[in-house]
């Protein structure tokens, strides 16, 4: 009888054993799923079903399946966490952010976390707000051409005049530094280059980008309490050894400090949205329709700065303050103080822009500008430039990055055709200008199909990359403008238009303003090759235009080229064009042009399109 009830025991014991092992595992399973532990570990759906993480460095997790498998990793950190001593300190100050969070959803009795070098750590930053920070496109760098974004991490007792000494949160790749613009444009787009996250001073970053490449920087204080903002630095804390692949169009510096944000709440999902593009001013727009953006502060840049200075003195003014650069004397003429005051202070202005914007010579200039701050000093007169003022657009109320268009063609040589077109980023010059740089169009993976009348479907145009700058001459700057295409496209050609693969590019000079009319004339070389040539030929010629920005909404441009060829069966091709463009809302907008082409034929097309952006 006691036998038997000990062999009742027994059983009983194993099954209820059991059943609790059963339970903890579903209860892991369960939580290994939670969207909070799947951000904890970067994972991301892949297309079978299964996950994966974005982090490459192997220390980054605790199981040797970790990477592809958020169960294990999940019971491997329980493991860890419920290990002796030793490696529930070891483990906890290596993952902080997961410690913390399983401890609320599974075991408050562990102990809180004690680690002296997190804790130094915090107490150097003193955190209290993030702000995210969001320079403005650089067009002299592949990486840079659609903006970037960094955090700024606030501190308690910070105020405007400390904004600069705080801490910058940056995500990069770290690049090969022998490769050269073009190895490090492909190496970017094919996810190459490891990509990590660094914390820096502020004022580096300001340096870098508002005086050293000129660009705007807006500021965005975001709405997150002190708590929250403790989990994005316990998260960022686990991070300083974790690598990333690097990918200029979607997995780049505003997809992860998206991924970072998101730790900020259980429930916030900021990157599932960026599953083919992440442009910067996009993943500002996300955070504004989660609410989490405040009003932008703007910094204008050095060179902003510079020209609106510039646009508040004389041509003899200026020519005064050109003078004072060169370390020549003060002439007064007939000048009031004030008008003395503005050509000193533009001309200190002016000099230390070059200092740094040509690398001169420390030596040679730094006494010219003591100079030029000791003769400031003896008017007693408050600065009479005044500063540049905000642009009424911040960047995230642009058009969306992306765009769809519907379009009827009306040829007068060819079969008329009904065409749509895709393309993946960004902008054109006759997009709605609002939160983009004025003269600047990159365009990135343009694709256009038709359809003729008689049910014929063609590729009419791919462009990987269409990218423009046209920087105006003015007083102060002498700027040069250049282009760059490279695709495939159809000409016109005898009864029918034929396709080439082309690579194209110009440099040359603008005039004008880019808000208003702006005028362009560039040299041009080509290189041809397909149907339309039958053999790789050469082209040289010149590209012209004027575009006139009526106001926000409307723009109207006349644009040509001509390229003489080396090709035997045309020895020129050219086109000219005459293109409305009128934006019914941010997103929405209707495009009507005149277009004559000729290369072994000659075409006129007249088209209407309507675009979508989104």
């Amino acid at each position: 009888m006691v036998l038997g009830m000990q062999k009742i025991l027994v059983i009983l014991l194993v099954t209820l054993f059991s059943t609790y092992s059963n339970a903890k595992s579903i209860e892991n399973n369960t939580l290994a799923t939670h969207p909070y532990w799947l951000k904890l570990g970067h994972y991301r759906n892949t297309t079978l079903g299964s996950f994966k993480s974005e982090v490459e460095s192997a220390e980054f997790f605790i199981a040797p399946t970790g990477k592809t498998n958020p169960v294990d990793e999940l019971n491997a950190t329980i493991s860890a966490f419920n290990g002796n001593k030793t490696s529930q300190q070891k483990y906890s100050c290596q993952f902080p952010a997961r410690y913390t969070w399983l401890k609320s959803k599974i075991n408050n009795n562990w102990p809180a976390l004690n680690c002296p070098e997190l804790t130094t750590w915090q107490q150097v930053i003193n955190p209290k707000g993030v702000t995210l920070v969001f320079p403005t496109a650089f067009m002299n760098s592949p990486s840079s051409m659609f903006g970037h974004t960094l955090l700024r991490i606030d501190a308690k007792d910070q105020t405007r005049n400390k904004e600069l000494v705080a801490f910058a949160v940056n995500f990069a790749a770290e690049p090969d530094g022998s490769d050269n613009a073009a190895m490090y444009a492909l190496k970017g787009l094919v996810g190459s280059y490891p990509g990590k996250f660094s914390l820096m001073p502020y004022y580096k970053k300001v340096r870098e980008y508002n005086d050293l490449e000129s660009r705007d920087i807006w500021e965005y204080k975001l709405n997150l309490t002190e708590q929250q903002v403790e989990r994005i630095l316990l998260h960022l804390w686990e991070l300083q050894s974790a690598t990333f692949d690097y990918f200029f169009i979607d997995e780049n510096c505003s997809y992860q400090l998206l991924a970072l944000l998101q730790l900020a709440k259980d429930d916030l999902n900021l990157t599932s949205q960026f599953n083919m593009q992440a442009i910067p001013s996009d993943t500002v727009a996300a955070l504004r329709d989660n609410n989490l953006l405040q009003a932008p502060n703007y910094r204008p840049a050095f060179g902003t700065k510079l020209y609106h200075y510039s646009t508040q003195l004389s041509d003899q003014q200026l020519s005064d303050a050109r003078e004072l650069m060169q370390g020549k004397p003060l002439n007064t003429r007939n000048y009031s103080q004030k008008e003395l005051v503005a050509i000193l202070e533009m001309a200190y202005e002016w000099l230390n822009f070059e200092f740094y914007d040509k690398a001169l010579n420390r030596e040679k200039i730094a006494p010219r500008l003591t100079k030029l701050l000791l003769m400031r000093s003896k008017y007693a007169v408050p600065s009479p430039l005044s500063k540049p003022k905000k642009p009424k657009a911040s960047p995230e109320q642009g058009h969306g990055s992306s765009r769809l268009t519907a379009k009827r063609v009306q040829n007068n040589n060819q079969k008329n055709t009904t065409n749509l077109a895709y393309r993946l980023a960004y902008h054109d010059l006759l997009d709605r200008p609002a939160g983009f740089i004025p003269g600047a169009q990159i365009s990135f993976f343009d694709l256009e199909a038709n359809l003729t009348d008689n049910s014929n479907n063609h590729i009419e145009h791919f462009y990987l990359l269409d990218a423009m700058s046209l920087a105006p001459d003015n007083r102060v700057f002498d700027s040069y403008s250049w282009n760059i295409k490279m695709g495939f496209d159809r000409q016109p050609s005898q009864n029918k238009r034929s396709g080439r693969f082309f690579t194209k590019g110009g440099y040359g000079k603008s005039y004008g303003n880019p808000n208003s009319v702006h005028g362009y004339i560039l040299g041009q070389f080509e290189l041809n090759t397909g149907d339309i040539s039958n053999q790789l030929s050469i082209g040289l010629g010149s590209e012209a235009g004027v575009i006139w920005q009526v106001n926000n909404n409307h723009k109207l441009a006349l644009t040509g080229n001509i390229f003489w060829l080396s090709d035997n069966a045309a020895n020129n091709h050219s086109e000219a064009a005459l293109t409305w463009s009128y934006a019914l809302s941010r997103n929405l907008a209707l495009r009507s042009q005149i277009k004559h082409e000729k290369w072994h034929s000659h075409n006129t097309a007249a088209s209407l399109a309507m675009q979508f952006y989104f």
